[in-house]
């Protein structure tokens, strides 16, 4: 691996917000982002990536690379939950076993759009389609989820009709955003983006900074309740993304040869979410311990990724 990458990942000014937001957190201190600017500085970053998105694929030919790219993307989404599900099952127990195999087959926005300002530092190039692609892949992995919840469990019924979990799915708000925001993008002329690239461009850095900020304190704060489930979970929320990540990035070879979409799919598949999928297990599952599978996701498995997986899964698309 080039260990010059993986200094500069760790010393981007980002990422160290996001470990002060940790360092604050273990020492208790009253540092926090309101809530009310946290979601704003969030719904501004979908907004952004979306939008920029949109206009990379107004620019790009919808041909056998994107539209391979869409169905792998939702192919990825299908099968992470099924294999992870029969690893965590004899453990966890169903229910968080269906909740957490939910997580990691579907996506974190912060993550892929954390992946995006790391391929604009090395000034690598990625298509438009990508957002599409993660937007895509939120639902696929909560209704298989909830299928193999419902199809192992036989003394209770989930407690949600699929059509209201796929509907939910759809409309859920950090999906509908980067979609509309997606769709706006490509509608829109290059003189029409023109008039608010210094929002959607110029400020982005910085409010990335502080969003990994205030990542960084809920993590922090939700890091010593996880830690008591004992070693099983911890162990998979680091090793399972990495495997996932690193296999993607070999597999996605057959469906683009850019490196920065290979780099982006491979950090869709290491991914993990904790803001859609803990919103629909709260509906559809909720004997799923909530305590477990969004930390795993947020505390665990985000850091990791941003750390060690993002110069790994580089290293070896360059090298495969």
């Amino acid at each position: 691996m080039n260990f010059s990458l993986l200094i500069d990942n760790l010393t981007n000014p980002a990422l160290l917000f996001f470990f002060l937001g940790l360092f604050a957190a273990q020492l208790k201190s009253d540092l926090e982002i309101p809530p009310n600017s946290s979601k704003f500085i969030s719904l501004y970053l979908l907004f952004s990536i979306g939008f920029k998105g949109g206009q990379e694929l107004a620019h790009s030919d919808f041909n056998f690379e994107i539209w391979g790219s869409l169905l792998f993307g939702i192919l990825l989404a299908s099968l992470v939950p099924v294999y992870t599900f029969f690893m965590l099952k004899k453990k966890l127990g169903i229910f968080n076993a269906g909740a957490i195999a939910a997580a990691y087959g579907s996506v974190s926005a912060v993550t892929f759009v954390t992946a995006v300002s790391f391929l604009e530092l090395q000034e690598m190039e990625f298509g438009g389609h990508m957002v599409a692609v993660m937007a895509l892949m939120e639902a696929p992995s909560i209704i298989v989820g909830v299928l193999l919840i419902a199809w192992f469990n036989k003394v209770e019924e989930v407690k949600t009709s699929f059509g209201g979990l796929i509907r939910h799915a759809l409309t859920n708000g950090s999906v509908l955003l980067i979609m509309g925001s997606l769709v706006i993008g490509f509608l829109a002329s290059e003189s029409q983006a023109q008039g608010i690239k210094p929002f959607t461009t110029d400020l982005f850095k910085g409010f990335l900074a502080i969003f990994l900020l205030d990542m960084g304190i809920t993590s922090g704060k939700k890091l010593a309740d996880f830690l008591k489930n004992g070693w099983f979970s911890l162990l998979f929320a680091i090793i399972i993304p990495l495997i996932n990540g690193s296999v993607v990035a070999i597999l996605s070879s057959y469906i683009t040869e850019i490196d920065g979409n290979r780099f982006l799919f491979a950090i869709l598949g290491a991914s993990a979410s904790y803001i859609a999928v803990p919103a629909a297990m709260k509906l559809a599952a909720p004997k799923a311990n909530p305590s477990l599978y969004i930390p795993m996701a947020l505390a665990v498995t985000f850091p990791v990724n941003i750390t060690i997986g993002m110069p790994l899964y580089l290293y070896i698309i360059q090298v495969v």
